[in-house]
């Protein structure tokens, strides 16, 4: 999920389980305990001109293609559409302009510096057209004018990445299909089958399809679908096939919760969520299992809250044996319930991680945890010079420095850790001078890292010169550390472990989110898109 790596969220499914909507489900009318979610199953269709989508209905059934033509609606049937990109060009071109605050690896810092930049009186939006972007406010900063007296004024006041991105379009991609022997050139299309079930590039989803416009001058093809049945597209894929049921459990009412605290993510684009580990990994009905379709049916309407409030709720894939405080990788708002714990039963050591050699005999530790032996526990990964000063210039660019440039690295060092042990900066010596990079952000700039649970170690070039107290050179760095993604909230390694020790799943969900209780889904925790 999000920015946040499942374990299985790579894995091949060798067989497929096509099953249809359970209880009969509708999408006709949303219910308190079962709303439509917006799933972007396909975001950027249409940024390349050879793009293509193929739609079916299963054997036997049709699909019902809505669209607008002039004041009317117009509707015709098919069994199959195949959807391409039809490039208009404009004239005069079009020149587009919007002032890019901050640039971001995760949604997480994206929503705390829009907060930031709203707090100084400046309306913003969140937008993802690579990286997360914060943007000012469109429809408020409207005209070049307005534009540059706000970059001005910023960059007075010492922001220097804020940046205008200056676009020249000369054409228009327009979504394109056809049925029987008339092409259709429209901008938005709905689309429904007879049994709710339709193929996309042969994989089955539930429910109905919108194509759709967004902020990027592509389109988005979005998956309206009921959260109960969503959810049968997750929980197999996040958790993987060979879960014990109470962790198959906690999975399911996680994913519920966090679809439910995340709607707002795409509102740019107008909707909820994305089908990628960026968000949670959803295929659809593709892969649906039986066991997973129990433990959602069993957890049905639960989500896990604080405060009346559904949660942040965030997981991975391994913690490395402790888990982070929600601060030690993301700018903003505390949240109490992500708390740093030892992911470990009965045991103990000193949990003041921010020390270096409390740190070291931790990572060197590889017994106790509820983690332990499973592959991404502990690593060690190596990388050049030149292989991180590659990244790292990359990392510049695409956080909109244009500014910082060096050709060498000399040296790189950790120049602060947090109490979970995870790196909160580390310092670059160039031969132009010094780079900091602070929290996720680490994760791009520096390529051998799977988590910010690491400490390194130069690697030096054998030493030719007979002279021992010649200098040593250093040819790069060891990253050796624990963990696979972000490490906040439940283990989803550590909570296979804690279920076969016989941990309900209502335990296994106490034990990774501090003070936390179970409720039943009200309208007011999916109305609340914060």
């Amino acid at each position: 999920m999000n920015k946040n790596i499942s374990i299985f969220s790579k894995t091949v499914i060798g067989i497929f389980c096509i099953i249809s909507l359970s209880g009969g489900e509708s999408l006709r009318a949303e219910q308190d305990d079962n709303p439509i979610m917006r799933v972007g199953i396909v975001q950027r269709f249409g940024a390349n001109p050879q793009d293509r989508i193929t739609i079916k209905a299963p054997s036997g059934d049709t699909l019902t293609l809505s669209f607008k033509s002039g004041e009317t609606t117009q509707t015709v049937t098919t069994s199959e559409v195949v959807l391409e990109i039809n490039a208009q060009p404009l004239a005069p071109p079009i020149v587009e302009e919007r002032i890019v605050l901050s640039n971001h690896r995760s949604f997480e810092n994206a929503a705390a510096s829009a907060f930031h930049w709203q707090e100084k009186g400046i309306a913003t939006e969140i937008a993802q057209p690579k990286r997360w972007q914060v943007w000012a406010k469109r429809d408020i900063y409207d005209s070049s004018l307005l534009r540059q007296l706000l970059l001005f004024s910023l960059r007075i006041q010492g922001n220097d990445l804020v940046q205008i991105e200056r676009k020249t379009l000369s054409q228009k991609a327009i979504a394109s299909w056809v049925v029987g022997n008339f092409r259709y050139n429209r901008d938005r299309l709905d689309i429904s089958s007879g049994r709710g079930i339709i193929e996309v590039n042969n994989r089955p989803y539930a429910g109905t399809l919108r194509l759709q416009p967004n902020a990027h001058h592509s389109y988005t093809l979005v998956n309206n679908v009921p959260l109960e049945t969503y959810l049968r597209g997750v929980v197999p894929h996040e958790i993987g096939y060979d879960a014990p049921y109470p962790a198959v459990q906690a999975q399911a009412v996680l994913a519920r919760t966090y679809i439910l605290a995340s709607r707002h993510r795409f509102v740019v684009d107008d909707y909820d969520l994305c089908a990628t580990t960026q968000c949670q990994v959803y295929q659809g009905l593709e892969g649906t299992s039986e066991v997973a379709d129990r433990a959602i049916a069993d957890t049905r309407s639960r989500v896990l809250t604080f405060n009346n409030r559904v949660v942040d709720a965030l997981y991975s894939s391994t913690t490395g044996g402790v888990t982070a405080d929600y601060n030690d990788i993301w700018d903003g708002k505390p949240r109490p319930y992500l708390k740093s714990i030892v992911d470990a039963v009965n045991l103990s050591f000193d949990t003041n991680l921010s020390n270096e050699k409390n740190f070291r005999t931790f990572i060197a530790r590889k017994e106790g945890f509820n983690e332990a032996g499973w592959h991404t526990f502990r690593w060690k990964k190596d990388g050049t010079l030149d292989e991180i000063k590659g990244t790292l210039q990359n990392f510049l660019r695409l956080s909109g420095d244009a500014q910082t440039r060096f050709n060498q690295i000399k040296q790189i060092q950790i120049t602060e850790r947090a109490a979970s042990g995870r790196v909160q900066e580390m310092e670059v010596e160039t031969d132009t001078g010094k780079i900091k990079v602070r929290k996720d952000e680490i994760m791009d700039a520096f390529e051998p890292p799977d988590s910010l649970l690491f400490y390194i170690q130069p690697i030096y070039e054998e030493n030719s010169n007979p002279d021992p107290k010649a200098a040593k050179v250093i040819k790069g760095y060891s990253f050796i550390g624990g963990g696979l993604g972000h490490g906040v909230g439940m283990s989803q390694t550590g909570s296979y472990r804690l279920a076969r020790m016989g941990w309900p799943y209502d335990r296994i969900l106490s034990f990774y989110y501090t003070g936390t209780q179970l409720q039943v889904v009200k309208s007011e925790f999916w109305q609340d898109k914060r």
